[in-house]
């Protein structure tokens, strides 16, 4: 049998009313029962922030995330649309999602009165029964409960008539899920009508009382610094959202490291058959980390997860370009890449006082402290001594963004002791041997092992 298309039909169906919440509470437990996972994509919550989310569904209890930027808090309000039916029943012709068995809205209240039965029925799929609204100061009542339609008004309708009302996003989203991002931004008159939506249920709309059981399960993402510290929402509003929920950055290298790789800008092929060396990754990777850590950088506005997907996208096309003018098929990145990242990472951050240091200094810095950390995770002590031994012995070795990597491996030559540590990083062809010397160089620099000198965009490895 296809779908109910008409009011009788449906009740002949069986069909019964279920709140958001208790359809989202039923396909949350079967997703538990299957094991599926509840939001595919999500990295680095599933002992923290999760089981919070399941809780808080599983208990009706609507929620604000609390994090800073780049904490996926929106994709995760977005993401809660999966729990939802696949399509559910409305009442044909109504603005705000009316159950065809139980309206809420007048319009739809007289239509069932006089067509009974054979009122029509239209199903509703999950994407459009989600709702999302950032707040701005200047956001008005009727932007997301209603106003008074000056038309219906001229049309003979009374002021107090509820068929007056131009509905706004609340209502629209009525059976669904509506999202406030940066619910603080909201003035204090607008979070005192978010009160009546979530708790009492009626509004008043140019001073007329409404009578509104709204059926919403909503969602609020906020800052720390602006929802605790500074007081900009109400006390009352705060205690109409069952659970609070505090996101935080990727705590392990790895989570980070995998959303880099499937959050990344990807095109089609192209020719090129790019390879980024597990090290270049965590280089990247441990720069974020370290950032966040870093008293020369704002932890109040926080380092987002963005910095390391854009750091990791700048540093795959500068040695893209390099590639292409070099004529090379073969795309690796290398040390001497991490330049391209002081465009993707300015902006994202913010240091904490205006002094001498600039951007591009702190992240220098920063950048040495990735590359050492890393380095010495990849090679114990004395593991390179027989490298610097050849060194020692006059060996010399020049670097650079735009060398090509034929020339790298013409400067290994013969050195058994190089060669071994690039084999060592899993280098098998000229683009990563390239890289895999630079990081071997640099490693040894850092460590004191080596001098370096550098000269307009050239650097020279030497005892």
């Amino acid at each position: 049998m296809g779908k109910p298309l008409t009011v009788g039909e449906l009740r002949a169906s069986g069909y019964a009313p279920r709140s958001v919440k208790q359809e989202l509470r039923d396909n949350l437990i079967g997703r538990l029962r299957s094991g599926t996972a509840l939001f595919a994509g999500i990295i680095g919550y599933e002992e923290s922030v999760l089981p919070q989310i399941e809780n808080a569904i599983l208990s009706g209890q609507d929620i604000v995330f609390l994090g800073e930027r780049g904490q996926a808090k929106t994709r995760m309000a977005r993401l809660l649309v999966a729990l939802l039916d696949d399509e559910v029943p409305a009442l044909g012709g109504c603005e705000i999602n009316d159950d065809p068995l139980e309206p809420i809205c007048q319009a739809c209240r007289l239509r069932l009165a006089e067509q009974g039965d054979a009122a029509p029925v239209v199903w509703v799929p999950r994407d459009r029964r989600y709702g999302e609204k950032l707040a701005t100061p200047d956001i008005t009542i009727a932007d997301l409960i209603g106003e008074v339609d000056p038309i219906k008004v001229a049309e003979g309708r009374y002021l107090a008539d509820e068929l007056t009302i131009h509905y706004g996003l609340l209502p629209r989203t009525n059976r669904g899920i509506f999202t406030i991002n940066e619910l603080p931004d909201l003035a204090e008159r607008i979070q005192v009508g978010l009160l009546n939506i979530m708790e009492e249920r009626d509004v008043q709309i140019r001073g007329y009382k409404v009578r509104l059981p709204l059926d919403l399960y909503v969602v609020a993402s906020a800052n720390p610094e602006d929802y605790t510290n500074r007081g900009r929402i109400i006390t009352p509003l705060k205690d109409r959202f069952g659970s609070q929920i505090r996101t935080h950055y990727p705590r392990r290298l790895e989570d980070e490291i995998s959303i880099m790789e499937a959050e990344r800008t990807r095109f089609p092929a192209d020719g090129f058959q790019t390879t980024t060396p597990e090290y270049m990754k965590r280089i990247v990777a441990e720069l974020t980390h370290l950032a966040r850590r870093s008293p020369e950088i704002s932890q109040r506005s926080g380092v987002s997860v963005r910095v390391s997907i854009c750091n990791y996208e700048n540093l795959v096309s500068n040695a893209l370009k390099r590639a292409i003018r070099t004529g090379e098929a073969h795309v690796a990145p290398r040390l001497s890449d991490l330049g391209a990242i002081v465009a993707s990472t300015s902006g994202k951050i913010e240091l904490e006082t205006m002094g001498e240091a600039s951007e591009e200094k702190v992240l220098g810095k920063l950048a040495q402290r990735a590359v050492l950390n890393v380095f010495n995770k990849s090679f114990s002590a004395g593991e390179l001594d027989e490298v610097v031994s050849a060194f020692q012995g006059g060996l010399r070795i020049e670097v650079s963004d735009a060398m090509p990597s034929a020339e790298y491996v013409r400067q290994l030559g013969e050195v058994r002791p190089l060669h071994a540590a690039v084999r060592r990083l899993g280098a098998t062809e000229p683009a990563s041997m390239a890289a895999a010397l630079e990081f071997v160089l640099e490693g040894l620099h850092l460590n004191k092992k080596l001098n370096k000198d550098t000269h307009a965009g050239h650097a020279r490895y030497r005892v």
